[in-house]
């Protein structure tokens, strides 16, 4: 649902870079040769960033083929874009199954038993389901071994009802030498169905970090998800290629002076070593902040407060005494700005994409390009 912008940051929201979006787009295809596609992922909601405007916004850019978790997500992104490729990434039940297959999209066969139910419901829908077929090559999560892929596609491709366009797995990103295992497991799966006259359109393996640590193995297709919403690989050399596209902000709900040795909220073990000036900001845990105790720090003003005392569902209480200027009603920063994603995932212990998606359903997202707001959504209707 739509709501005016006025409203939109009035107590906690998330600001979405789309310039930004687009520049880590940009170079994610630099990284690429012509031949090989890029898969953009934007599960879980894109992230976070929202995925019906993110992929709207790829599209003019370009961008064909997405990629999300599960069928609810690949009927929002066809909702907005009829004619997309998406790719379902995990299971689908019997009747998503039937209406996914009847839609076009693509689905992901992991094992024996589910390409039996693919099949099946191919026959119902009437229509070949189009399929990418996943190997398991050791990150040890789902897909065809590759001593019996080869058999179980075969007999796939025997049957009729299947449509293989695509045959890939996802390294597990141990060490070099296990990642050249993985992927030396999938083109050996490739290479077998070659030798039976099975030949796979695309196969790909790399995700983000692989798309910059394994040039020579981007194959027909790298997936790429974290890097479009900021999350570069650790160490990597040229961390300007992929900059944050979200900033989660709030506002100050109410400034009040508490004494030393006073604890906060719920908390009853970190009390005040000092009378201190609190803000009690407008957002909670629920709104994606970790719930932690007097732990982490948010922007206001160009300035750092830490957190105090611990993070309740709805709000959250820091230290603003050396913030003199901070007043009721100010603009915080809880994420982005100064405040990254390493630091801010560290303070938490989260992986870091997870930092970008945890922010809450609630929190209406403004979009923003050039520094124009070209759309505000509200995210509960």
């Amino acid at each position: 649902m739509r709501i005016s912008y006025e409203e939109a940051v009035s107590r906690c929201w998330a600001e979405v870079d789309l310039a930004q979006l687009v520049r880590n787009y940009q170079n994610a295809r630099k990284h690429l040769s012509g031949k090989t596609q890029l898969i953009c992922v934007l599960k879980a909601d894109a992230y976070g960033l929202g995925a019906p405007m993110v992929a709207r916004r790829l599209w003019q850019e370009g961008q064909r083929f997405f990629a999300v978790a599960s069928y609810n997500e690949a009927a929002q992104i066809r909702r907005v874009l009829p004619d997309c490729d998406v790719l379902i990434l995990g299971l689908c039940g019997r009747q998503q199954l039937v209406r996914a297959i009847e839609s076009g999209m693509l689905l992901t066969v992991f094992s024996e038993k589910y390409a039996g139910e693919v099949i099946a419901c191919a026959k119902e829908a009437g229509k070949a389901a189009r399929m990418h077929v996943k190997i398991e090559t050791g990150l040890n999560r789902i897909g065809l071994t590759p001593e019996n892929a080869a058999d179980v596609i075969e007999k796939m491709h025997e049957s009729g009802e299947a449509a293989l366009e695509g045959l890939f797995t996802h390294l597990a990103l141990r060490n070099k030498e296990s990642d050249r295992r993985q992927i030396d497991r999938l083109t050996g799966v490739r290479d077998a169905l070659e030798r039976r006259g099975i030949r796979i359109p695309m196969v790909h393996a790399l995700d983000s970090i692989g798309m910059v640590r394994y040039p020579e193995d981007h194959m027909d297709a790298v997936r790429t998800g974290a890097w479009l919403y900021g999350v570069y690989p650790r160490g990597y050399a040229h961390p300007e290629e992929s900059r944050l596209t979200i900033t989660v902000k709030t506002r100050i709900a109410q400034l009040h002076a508490v004494p030393a040795g006073e604890c906060l909220g719920y908390d009853e073990s970190h009390p005040l070593e000092r009378d201190s000036i609190v803000a009690t900001l407008s957002a909670g845990y629920i709104d994606g902040y970790p719930r932690q105790n007097s732990k982490g720090e948010v922007e206001i003003a160009g300035k750092r407060a830490p957190v105090v005392g611990l993070v309740c569902m709805d709000q959250m209480m820091v230290d603003v005494t050396d913030i003199p200027e901070a007043k009721e009603g100010d603009e915080v920063i809880l994420f982005g700005g100064s405040i990254g994603v390493d630091e801010y995932a560290g303070w938490a212990s989260l992986n870091r994409n997870e930092s970008l998606a945890r922010t809450g359903r609630r929190v209406p997202r403004v979009y923003i390009e050039d520094g124009r707001v070209v759309d505000v959504i509200e995210a509960v209707d």
